[in-house]
């Protein structure tokens, strides 16, 4: 088959305001489509309400219309613009749902639009839960017990009947939106009326509870001809009752037997042939009873989502851009045979490397919040993080998110010393199983402590139902952490004396210049010269789309403590932009806009632009954004490593929020050019008692005010 020639013009639908349970994953799957479209000679439309996106900018779409995404607004546009089909699964669930209610309001019907990427019918079956619930009956497929509430009353009935503890969901909700779990005849009543109410269609799944089984997700895609190929599988650190936007993932599966495996994959393909999905990806999440292995389904999302871009930026398979070229009638051969230029097979990819994903919680910024995470999304951003194995991987994404941390624990940082640990009353056990029993955005910080205070790996599984792999990885952290403290120096200014092979087994775990100076009673800087010294240093491996079958034109970099180096830094001039690190509140998309344009600037000056950054969401971190990308933490230490290995001419600090800022003064210090505005004028404007004081000099009014 190849591309339709029956439509001309196509709608992209964005998904507006960025949100809690939906963020810039659709600016960069959004953009990949408007790209990929106008690659095929498409006309398109775009319609969104986010002024601060790439995806917005003037010419990435043929016409952009920034306007409130409701059933009205885009009415109006497709009676103006007059399409033929309309793509919304890049849109999130804004996106998904204003398709579904453009169908039912008739207004697709009337001006003869076509819903391309996943069918008006597929997008029912997949987001009504009675649909979806008969269709996997159909095909054989266990679902936990459930009923479909429309009522107060019917749903009352309803769990009744299954028992408690009960799992709500909402129909057509984003990030698991008015979704919760309940104990009790009292919650159930008021989370049923929250659920209906939340739910644009009033429909709320009432679900046995699975929690504390494995939850394990595939990203799958499925083109005109039933060719069917998995991205990746994802496996969520965190059990069922965390929603997987606000877990921590890691992929591929670590914990799944190969026959476990291919079961999950047959799964997929019979779920994707069912639904109806035909020109582009889905989303599908299982849940897993770790005791006897069965497996139901709990959903599935016929559009791309944030585990979507996970899996895209996990693989280097361009997902987005993939999923627009079949819903315009290519292949997957025929889109292969484009991304690599060499074949006309299909290859999913092959991961040899462990992709770590942690979100970012603001909750400090809400004084009466609890730091309880659940059913319904509370986080505002996410880092991802890639190592050679889980624990490497596990460290990296920790000091990825920047909230102070530079590993798990023996940084400082800790908040229960090793002392106390030691010597735990039981006050403190009770306490720390409690914070690991009761999921929070720290349980695995107490993971730690509670291994150091001696609580066994069983018993810390029957509170948390992480599995016992991850457990273990954490005590063989905390093992090498031990054996490296035997050599702390008697003083800051003391010779280090660390081992050689000790000190490369630790950078391969992932411990930091910092933690390991926290360890040792020493400087980082001082440790950095010892690695040198040492020659214990990082190489970059590459991750491409063909799993190395062929050179890959579009690869990008993570750093690991190995022998072979396959970054491949070029002779031309070339400048480093530091990135904005994981979105929070108060340093957002706006910044990867900057960032991305700031690429496509250097580019135009015949400069080879270099990225790097660890947001999987983001634009900046697209395979083609930039000349080359290093997927790392924003941190001094492995900036400075990639700037030893890329020898740029300069480093952009101004375009990445706070975060580049931040490492301005201290990479300047470290011999890093610093291009645009000095260190020293950034630290001026920064430090609040500098900048008091050049007030002061220049006899300018300020409110008074004290440091």
């Amino acid at each position: 088959m190849a591309k339709r020639k029956d439509i001309r013009r196509i709608l992209v639908i964005g998904s507006g305001p960025i949100i809690i349970g939906q963020a810039c994953e659709f600016d960069y799957s959004g953009s990949q489509a408007c790209k990929a479209l106008k690659e095929e000679g498409y006309f398109t439309i775009l319609v969104n309400s986010n002024p601060a996106t790439i995806m917005t900018d003037p010419g990435m779409a043929d016409k952009t219309y920034i306007e409130p995404l409701t059933v009205d607004s885009v009415a109006k546009i497709i009676a103006k613009e007059k399409p033929d089909a309309l793509l919304p699964t890049l849109g999130g669930q804004t996106g998904l749902n204003l398709a579904f209610f453009l169908m039912k309001e008739g207004v697709l019907k009337k001006y003869g639009v076509e819903s391309i990427g996943a069918s008006v019918e597929a997008i029912s079956c997949a987001e009504d839960r009675k649909l979806f619930k008969t269709a996997m009956q159909d095909i054989g497929i266990d679902v936990p017990k459930s009923g479909i509430a429309h009522t107060v009353e019917g749903g009352m009935v309803i769990g009744k009947e299954i028992g408690f503890p009960l799992i709500l969901r909402p129909a057509y909700c984003l990030g698991g939106s008015g979704g919760t779990v309940v104990y009790n005849r009292e919650e159930f009543e008021s989370a049923l009326a929250k659920g209906l109410e939340t739910s644009p269609v009033h429909q709320v799944l009432v679900e046995q509870s699975v929690l504390g089984w494995k939850e394990i997700e595939f990203e799958a895609i499925r083109d005109s001809a039933d060719n069917v190929i998995i991205i990746t599988s994802m496996e969520n650190v965190d059990p069922m009752g965390v929603h997987t936007g606000d877990s921590m993932v890691v992929a591929p599966s670590q914990t799944l037997t190969y026959a476990e495996y291919t079961s999950f994959v047959n799964l997929c393909r019979k779920i994707m042939h069912r639904v109806g999905i035909s020109g582009g990806g889905a989303n599908i999440q299982f849940a897993q009873n770790p005791e006897n292995g069965h497996i139901v389904i709990i959903e599935m999302n016929p559009r791309l989502s944030r585990s979507s871009a996970l899996a895209s930026k996990a693989t280097g398979f361009p997902i987005a851009r993939v999923a627009t070229k079949l819903a315009v009638g290519f292949t997957l051969p025929e889109v292969m045979n484009q991304i690599t230029g060499k074949t006309t097979s299909f290859f999913e990819p092959t991961v040899d490397y462990c992709v770590f994903k942690i979100c970012r919680f603001t909750f400090e910024k809400f004084s009466r919040a609890e730091r309880i995470i659940g059913t319904s999304m509370k986080a505002v951003g996410e880092a991802m993080s890639i190592g050679r194995n889980f624990k490497e991987a596990l460290q990296k994404g920790i000091r990825s998110i920047e909230i102070g941390r530079f590993g798990l624990g023996a940084d400082g940082k800790d908040k229960i010393s090793d002392e106390v640990l030691r010597k735990p009353d039981d006050s403190l056990i009770k306490m720390i199983k409690e914070k690991i029993r009761i999921p929070n955005d720290e349980r695995i910080f107490y993971i730690r402590y509670a291994i150091k205070a001696g609580v066994s790996i069983n018993e810390i599984y029957e509170l948390s139902k992480i599995d016992r792999w991850f457990l273990e990885n954490i005590k063989e952290l905390i093992e090498i952490e031990e054996e490296i403290k035997k050599f702390k120096c008697p003083s800051a200014k003391g010779k280090i004396e660390i081992s050689r092979d000790l000190l490369r087994r630790a950078k391969e775990n992932g411990f930091s210049d910092r933690q390991l100076a926290y360890l040792l009673n020493t400087r980082e800087e001082k440790i950095r010269e010892f690695r040198n010294k040492m020659k214990v240093n990082p190489v970059y491996k590459l991750v491409d789309t063909c799993a190395g079958e062929f050179k890959a034109e579009r690869p990008y970099f993570y750093s690991t403590y190995e022998t072979k180096e396959e970054a491949r830094a070029g002779k031309r001039k070339k400048v480093i932009i530091l990135g904005g690190g994981p979105n929070r509140i108060g340093q957002g998309i706006e910044f990867d806009y900057c960032c991305c344009h700031a690429s496509y600037a250097l580019r135009e000056e015949g400069i080879e632009s270099i990225m790097i950054n660890c947001n999987p969401e983001t634009v900046s971190t697209d395979y083609d954004t930039s000349d080359r990308l290093y997927f790392e933490p924003l941190t001094l230490e492995d900036v400075l490593n990639v700037i030893e290995i890329e020898k740029p001419m300069g480093v952009i600090v101004q375009f990445g929020g706070q975060t580049p800022l931040n490492l301005a003064i201290p990479l300047r210090k470290s011999g890093a050019p610093i291009l645009g505005t000095t260190a020293e004028s950034i630290d001026i404007a920064e430090n609040r008692e500098l900048f008091k004081q050049m007030l002061d000099k220049l006899g300018l009014l300020q409110p008074a005010n004290g440091t």
